[in-house]
Formats: C-alpha cells, sequence, structure tokens
C-alpha cells in the first residue's frame, strides 16, 4: 500500500511509546492519523503536533470502540490502515509464597482477564470493527487495507510472572493467520510484530543502570530497541504488498531467560 496524504490510519495506543512513534511516522508520509488512547492529555498533543485526531477510547468496551472508529471516520474518512498497540502488562507467578510471611498467593483470574482482555481481545475488536469499515472501501492496487498488531517475545519466551501477558501476546499470534485468511478475499492484509525490549516510557522510568543491563542481554546491537525501529517495521509491513499472515519478531536476537 502507497502511504500517502489520501489515506487514513487508526493507531491504538497512539499516545504514548510504540503507538505514538508509528503515528508519528505514518503522519510523516502524509497519512492522516487518528490516535485511540486513554491517555486524554498525551494523546491530544501529539494529534496536534502530528496533525492528527485524537480519540479516547477503552479497547475493552465496544460502544467505545465503534464510537472511536465514529471519531476517526468523522475527521479523516474510512481507514485503509490499523495498527494496534495498546496494552499493558502485570507480573504475577501462578502460584507462590509471600517472601516475607511465606503465606501462599495464587493469581487471581481476574487479574489474568484483565489483561487478556486488553492485549488479546481489544485487538480483536478494533480488528473486527476495523476491517467491516474497511470492506466498503474499493481497493487500491487490489488492496482495501493493512493491519499490523503488537504481540511480544513475550509470546514465545515468557518469563516467570508474565503468564497472562505471554497467553495475551501468545493469543494475538495465534489469531494472525486465520484473520488473514479471512479477510484475504476481500484485499486486507494483516501481520504481528514481536518486539523485544524497547525503550518505551515504562523503561524510561528505570534507572540508567537497569536499562544498560536491561539492553546489554541483547545480542546485536547491545541496547534496548528503539520506537522508530518498530515504527519503521510496521510502515514496511503496510507497504509491501506481499507480506501477509507474518510475525516477525523485532528483538536484536535476544531470547527471554526466565527471569
Amino acid at each position: 500500500m502507497q502511504l500517502e496524504s489520501g489515506i487514513g490510519a487508526v493507531v491504538t495506543g497512539g499516545a504514548s511509546g510504540l503507538g505514538e512513534a508509528t503515528a508519528r511516522a505514518l503522519a510523516a508520509r502524509g497519512v492522516k492519523v487518528a490516535l485511540f488512547d486513554l491517555q486524554k492529555e498525551k494523546g491530544e498533543k501529539v494529534a496536534a503536533e502530528i496533525g492528527g485526531t485524537f480519540c479516547a477510547v477503552d479497547v475493552t468496551r465496544d460502544d467505545s470502540v465503534e464510537a472511536g472508529f465514529a471519531c476517526a471516520r468523522a475527521a479523516h474518512g474510512q481507514e485503509r490502515i490499523l495498527v494496534n498497540c495498546a496494552g499493558t502488562a502485570n507480573a504475577i507467578k501462578t502460584a507462590g509464597r509471600d517472601r516475607k510471611t511465606g503465606d501462599i498467593r495464587r493469581f487471581a483470574a481476574a487479574d489474568f482477564d484483565r489483561i487478556v482482555q486488553i492485549n488479546l481481545v481489544g485487538s480483536f475488536r478494533c480488528i473486527a470493527f476495523s476491517a467491516a469499515g474497511m470492506l466498503t472501501l474499493e481497493p487500491l492496487a487490489g488492496e482495501r487495507g493493512a493491519i499490523v498488531n503488537t504481540a511480544s517475545v513475550a509470546a514465545e519466551d515468557g518469563q516467570i510472572g508474565q503468564a497472562a501477558y505471554a497467553a495475551s501476546k501468545a493469543g494475538i499470534t495465534g489469531m494472525t493467520l486465520p484473520i488473514a485468511r479471512d479477510l484475504s478475499s476481500e484485499g486486507i492484509r494483516v501481520n504481528t510484530i514481536l518486539p523485544g525490549i524497547f525503550n518505551t516510557p515504562l523503561l524510561v522510568a528505570m534507572p540508567d543502570h537497569v536499562r544498560q543491563a536491561l539492553g546489554a542481554q541483547v545480542p546485536f546491537p547491545q541496547r534496548l530497541g528503539e520506537p522508530k525501529e518498530f515504527a519503521a517495521l510496521a510502515l514496511s509491513m503496510i507497504e509491501n504488498a506481499y507480506l501477509n499472515a507474518a510475525c516477525v519478531r523485532l528483538d536484536g536476537a535476544i531470547r527471554m531467560a526466565p527471569r
């Protein structure tokens, strides 16, 4: 798909991190970008800087997502691009002992479900809404749309305490092929990026020595990934018309240890 001013895009989680970098990269190519996020102040700031639109969206709710797409389409028309970056994580062992008291604790199913609802079901919900809209479009060079999802290397290398996060991200990789097959006859492609350790707001808040230690675990280059590198791969997936149903690790060759 050729990126130009006549193309509309929606980026979930677009107010910060990987989503913000992708939104900025798309806007730099002339694409009209709508940001879905719950961070209103940050989202509006980024949208103003890139000439885009901010829509407050909770990806766990049908009504919120539907309203978000209505907001985006009112501003830019029916999108041909969706990039799913909205997500979160927790770190809880399935069962274990409190280090101080020795009390046995288990991972509450509600906390597990919350991560799955945001990361996996939220991504699927946005895909379904967006793809239904894309079906109304006439193809451009044979394509109606392109969708890029964000999984994680945790989908394959889940660490201690990452049961929910790893399951949610493995679900994203697992649904990539069947969704691509579902949408293939309509000219819509679906691909997924599995990022490794990236220099996102979560890590920026950590002390320098911690971030340096994390970067040193990466075989090459020995550093954290930069959001602009994620954005570059997302744009490449959108532009390359023969790339479909691919799940690509972007991780500097790291394979995560148990902890």
